[in-house]
This record gives structure tokens, C-alpha cells and sequence, in this order.
């Protein structure tokens, strides 16, 4: 099979002659082609610049032999289109100069037709699935509703999401009505991605975790099912992916997605156990196991794997994304030890 028909029967449970690999941030730091072109270009000029742009994002197919290339971009891109001016600083992360906090800056988050707020994005997308030719499933993704909402009302990373959840708890009508306008950007961005190209999408809601069942039920779920939804009527299978997640899988899943992602801190056949046989799931290698000798790295990847245990539905990634610090070598050995030891017959 070709990476692509690969990845793609694991998102709908269907067998592959071997466990499909990618590794969020695969096209990152950990490879020295992307360190050089960070060297000359910002983050923003890369995810903009639709050939640096593809470049980027097809690097690790060809040194990693990984079986999806998700797309280099970022969750704030969306951003640009709705009036919400941001800036990505390399040592903190994406930083909201004017943070969405009141229901006047709610009001004036504009809805616009996303092939005018991100056209360069669409065209990378249409750039690389020409170029892999089915060598690797095109994975497009957005951030999911709360995580980008995190970062509107925060303004910047946080670690207790105080602002956030004042909203959400203190003003529960303005937290509906900014995950309405965010649901609408979200799902027609998605949709954009599919047109282009775009084979998986993955909703990135990374920072769920930090709620309760009960919040997350009533005030996040609804909308990541509509986004997820909207896509899967288009025809494309999803991976909806959080962290820290063991107290939410059961509703996480029940967003309708194929596959549901998670990360090292539950094992993965127990979380499979949870979401369901009647969905996928991806994961979920400690992404510091990859810092530690291969030796180690192989042992835990074999661990995972025989949880798995040659059950047709999963993809084998990291719970997070790839460290900077991370070996490329360990990377491509990594994603060679699960081809080989997955082989069918």
C-alpha cells in the first residue's frame, strides 16, 4: 500500500499491510532543512509563502518515510481573516495584540470567505498533493474551539486559563457567541482545506483537557460536533486530538470523528477500550521518550504497538508534537521499527 492508502484505511478501521506513522510537527525543528530555512524566513513568511510552504511540509515524507504529511501552518492563521492581528514569537508562542475579551471585540470578529483571509494556505495544499502523488495522505487541520479561544481572550499561552474561564463560567451568553463565529471560520477553513486537497483533517483542540467533563460537554462539545460534522459530510475522515484527556475521552468521542487521538498518559488500549470499537485511534508515544537512547524509544514504541495489537484503526504518533530537541535519526528509525514490526504477513 502507498502511505496514503495506508493512513487513510486506519481512519476508517479498515486493515493495512502495516500501522500507518506521522508525528505532529514532524516538519519542525528536529530537521536540519527546516532549521535553514528558519534561518532566513519567519514562521509566518514560511506557512504563507505557499512553495515554502509545501516544501516544508513534504520534507519529512522524504526523510522520515512517514505515511501523512500534515500541512506546516499554524491555528492562528484563521485569525487573520476574522480581524484579530497576532504575531507568533518563536520563544513564547502566538501572542493576541488586541485580545477578545469584551462583547464589543466579539461583535466585530469578522466572517469572510477564507480563500481571502488564507489563499496561499489552499494553494500549498493543492502543491503538495500533487507532489506526493499518494506517497503520503495531505492532513489539513484547524485549532479546535476552545484552544483557539484560549489564546483570543488570553492573549497569549497561559497555564491556567483564567481569563478564559472567567468567560465561560462568568459570561456564558458572550462564550456562545464567540464559539458560534468560531465554529462558522472553523468549519468553512476546513472545507476550504478538503477542496484544495486536504485527505485527513485533524481538529487540534490541544488545551480541552484543562476543563471539567461538565464544562466541556456544555460548552465546547457542541461546536467541535458541528465542525467535525461538517466535514465528514464533505467525505474526508477526522482526528479530533487534545491532551490531557483521560476524564473526557468518552465525550470527546462522541464528536463524531473516525479517530480519536491520545496522549501517553493513559495506555492506549485502555483508552481504546473507552472511545469504542467503532472508532480509530492515534497515538501515543511520550514525545520525551524520543530524547532518551533508541534502545528506549524502540521498547515503548513496541509496548504501544502490542496494546494495539494489530487491531485495524490505528496510527501510530506521539501524544504531543515533536520536541526541538528530538534526533531526526530517532524519528526515521522510529517510524521504520513500526513499519516493519506491524507487517502483515
Amino acid at each position: 500500500m502507498t502511505g496514503a492508502q495506508r493512513l487513510l484505511a486506519a481512519t476508517h478501521q479498515q486493515p493495512a499491510d502495516r500501522t500507518p506513522v506521522w508525528f505532529m510537527r514532524q516538519a519542525g525543528r528536529a530537521l536540519a532543512g527546516y532549521r535553514a530555512l528558519r534561518e532566513q524566513h519567519d514562521i509566518l513568511t514560511l506557512t504563507r509563502t505557499p512553495e515554502l510552504c509545501a516544501q516544508v511540509t513534504v520534507l519529512p515524507v522524504s526523510e522520515l518515510s512517514v505515511d501523512g504529511a500534515v500541512m506546516y501552518a499554524d491555528i492562528m492563521l484563521p485569525l487573520l481573516g476574522m480581524g484579530v492581528p497576532f504575531s507568533i514569537d518563536p520563544g513564547v508562542g502566538p501572542i493576541i495584540h488586541a485580545p477578545v475579551r469584551n462583547e464589543q471585540s466579539v461583535e466585530a470578529l469578522r466572517v469572510v470567505d477564507p480563500h481571502e483571509a488564507t489563499p496561499e494556505l489552499f494553494e500549498a495544499i493543492r502543491m503538495v498533493r500533487s507532489e506526493l502523488d499518494g506517497r503520503a495522505a495531505v492532513i489539513g487541520f484547524a485549532g479546535g474551539p476552545f484552544t483557539v479561544a484560549s489564546y483570543m481572550i488570553e492573549g497569549r499561552p497561559t497555564r491556567d486559563f483564567a481569563r478564559c474561564k472567567a468567560l465561560l463560567f462568568g459570561e456564558s451568553r458572550l462564550w456562545h457567541r464567540l464559539m458560534e463565529t468560531l465554529t462558522e471560520v472553523t468549519t468553512r477553513y476546513l472545507l476550504a482545506q478538503v477542496e484544495a486537497g486536504a485527505e485527513v483533517i485533524q481538529l487540534f483542540d490541544s488545551w480541552a483537557g484543562a476543563l471539567s467533563t461538565i464544562a466541556y460537554r456544555e460548552h465546547v462539545l457542541p461546536y467541535s460536533a458541528r465542525i467535525i460534522g461538517a466535514v465528514r459530510e464533505a467525505g474526508v475522515p477526522t482526528i479530533h486530538f487534545a491532551t490531557d484527556t483521560g476524564h473526557l475521552l468518552e465525550a470527546m468521542a462522541s464528536a463524531g470523528s473516525e479517530v480519536v487521538s491520545v496522549d501517553w498518559r493513559i495506555p492506549l488500549d485502555q483508552a481504546w477500550d473507552r472511545i469504542g470499537v467503532d472508532h480509530g485511534i492515534q497515538g501515543n508515544l511520550d514525545p520525551g521518550v524520543l530524547l532518551a537512547p533508541f534502545e528506549v524509544v524502540a521498547e515503548h514504541a513496541r509496548l504501544i504497538l502490542a496494546r494495539a495489537a494489530g487491531r485495524p484503526g490505528h496510527i501510530f504518533n506521539l501524544g504531543h508534537g515533536v520536541l526541538a530537541d528530538t534526533d531526526s535519526d530517532h524519528l526515521r528509525r522510529l517510524a521504520e521499527l513500526v513499519h516493519e514490526e506491524s507487517e502483515v504477513g
